[in-house]
């Protein structure tokens, strides 16, 4: 029994038998050829977008690697080394070599403008990104820039990620940051972040209870949790 409004139905098997064999054929032929079309193009759209994706990370991370440089050698001239009761507070986290070679810029209330390269990530479609101009200090490679004035917990945080940048690279670092932060959508979700504060509280729950930062990020780095 057929149901009503649906026209003639013919089940698989009658077709088969009772079809014309070369228009069956045929039929199937044109059919397989469709769906060989739209594979093809469903395999050239996923190879284009993979394109497009790996064009952008690697535009994204030169970008971030050439910012980080530049504003490691604007700030150098002016840094001044680690305050020595600075040092001996935190060479039980950090090597002596770290700490005698990072310098330490105060703008007293200055900010650091946004990268030059935010508007065109924004035009990109690329959102929350990390607000520079907001952030008590910033880090680059071993050059340290805080908007106010050094603080102790702070400087930790700073610190970690000298060590980053001493044990990965800058252009490991630039290229980890990126497809993180592209993939989360959220600075404080990198990988490099996350860890960075999780130390960063774990020092100012217990500063008395010293750990190897160096042997921590090497560990995360072997581990690929970067």
């Amino acid at each position: 029994m057929q149901p009503t409004g649906c026209g003639n139905i013919f089940r698989f098997e009658d077709v088969a038998r009772y079809g014309e064999r070369d228009s069956l054929r045929k039929a199937i032929n044109s059919a397989a050829a469709v769906h060989d079309l739209f594979e093809s193009i469903q395999r050239a759209m996923t190879a284009q977008e993979t394109h497009l994706s790996e064009a952008l990370l690697l535009k994204a991370t030169n970008y971030l690697f050439d910012y980080l440089w530049s504003q490691r050698e604007e700030y150098i001239a002016s840094g001044a080394p680690l305050p020595s009761r600075h040092q001996q507070a935190l060479q039980s986290f950090f090597s002596p070599a770290l700490l005698e070679r990072v310098r330490i810029v105060e703008l007293r209330g200055r900010r650091i403008p946004p990268p030059p390269f935010y508007q065109e990530a924004r035009a990109a479609g690329i959102e929350n990104l990390p607000e520079l101009t907001h952030m008590a200090s910033l880090t680059f490679m071993d050059v340290i820039v805080f908007s106010d004035h050094l603080d102790a917990r702070r400087l930790f945080h700073a610190l970690i990620h000298a060590t980053q940048f001493y044990v990965l690279g800058l252009a490991h670092y630039a290229d980890l940051f990126v497809r993180a932060f592209l993939r989360t959508g959220a600075h404080f979700m990198v990988p490099l972040e996350s860890h960075a504060f999780s130390m960063e509280a774990e020092f100012a729950v217990n500063p008395g209870n010293a750990f190897s930062v160096e042997e921590r990020v090497r560990w995360w780095m072997l581990e690929g949790r970067y």
